[in-house]
């Protein structure tokens, strides 16, 4: 793939429980395209529940991409989905395939459309480490606050609960001086190659997002979120599987220390900040097209809407 031409993508953000799933599909069988997730959760094994991965049967037939394809154990970085994203896309449109990009991860989505290149931290092992034994210590709550205090803009896109990035973030920090925003917006010294367009799925009435987040999270447990829990159990406590937000929200229930309706409305909590904060990111993009799930009469006229910014910005 030549950094000169330019690779046509649509991309559906928004935050969780507003529908990106099933836009994204119903796009990519219009448009004979496959879809590529940048959702940073959804890519680690055995987490199907709790990352809310579309089943085969939400697929109908479209091909996913980064789903389901790393070890809870392992660590999966920006870095990483860039080069992977690439590949992926390269792959996708040498088949005559055009591709459809949906999560609600924002700084995977932006460091691959914008080719953001990255500060080389040197060895970080005694950092990592120390901020590793504090999280074991302290929990993630001091940690969060403590990138909340040099980088609110950063932070404002993470769930404390990811504690890699967190960590991450501090690390780089650490390390040189410069907070990840900073990055990011110094990093960009080779523009990318892609023309997006950008669609985002919200609501105008809050309510109705908090209450697909509920009936999400209901669903959830009915469908098994309680057994990938226990499994979690077995992984260390800092490890992606043991910190993705569904997962801690239900290990005090399995440990007998609070009660499952105590559990389930925390997580049902994190869910709608989580969801604050995703919004807060794809918001700062004057590029997205909004589109309002409370404002539309069907799915099938949220599908239209969608086709019509598409044909209007001639991306396909």
């Amino acid at each position: 793939m030549s950094r000169t031409e330019r690779i046509p993508l649509v991309a559906v953000v928004g935050p969780t429980a507003s529908g990106k799933t099933a836009l994204a599909v119903a796009l990519a069988k219009e448009y004979d395209a496959e879809v590529l997730s940048f959702d940073s959760m959804q890519l680690y094994e055995g987490m199907d529940v709790a990352t809310a991965k579309p089943t085969e049967e939400e697929m109908q037939g479209v091909p996913h991409h980064l789903i389901s394809v790393i070890d809870p154990a392992d660590t999966y970085s920006v870095a990483r989905f860039q080069k992977d994203a690439e590949r992926i896309v390269r792959d996708i449109r040498s088949r005559g395939k055009r591709v459809i990009l949906v999560g609600g991860t924002g700084q995977y989505l932006d460091a691959f459309v914008d080719n953001l290149q990255f500060l080389d931290t040197g060895d970080t092992t005694e950092v990592r480490e120390r901020l590793r034994r504090e999280l074991e210590e302290q929990g993630i709550d001091p940690l969060y606050e403590r990138l909340c205090a040099v980088d609110p803009d950063y932070a404002a896109g993470l769930h404390k609960n990811n504690t890699g990035r967190v960590l991450r973030a501090l690390e780089v920090y650490e390390l040189t001086g410069y907070t990840m925003s900073y990055q990011i917006e110094a990093s960009r010294a080779e523009p990318g190659c892609y023309d997006v367009c950008y669609i985002g799925l919200n609501a105008r009435d809050r309510d109705v997002l908090y209450r697909r987040i509920d009936a999400r999270v209901d669903a959830m447990v009915e469908h098994g979120l309680l057994d990938e829990a226990q499994k979690a159990l077995k992984h260390p406590a800092g490890s992606t599987a043991a910190q993705a937000i569904g997962i801690k929200e239900m290990l005090p229930y399995l440990r007998g220390e609070a009660d499952l309706e105590t559990c389930k409305e925390k997580l049902k909590a994190d869910t709608r900040h989580y969801a604050k904060r995703q919004l807060t990111w794809f918001r700062r993009n004057p590029e997205v097209h909004w589109l309002y799930i409370d404002e539309v009469e069907g799915f099938e006229e949220l599908v239209r809407q969608a086709r019509a910014v598409i044909e209007t910005e001639e991306i396909f």
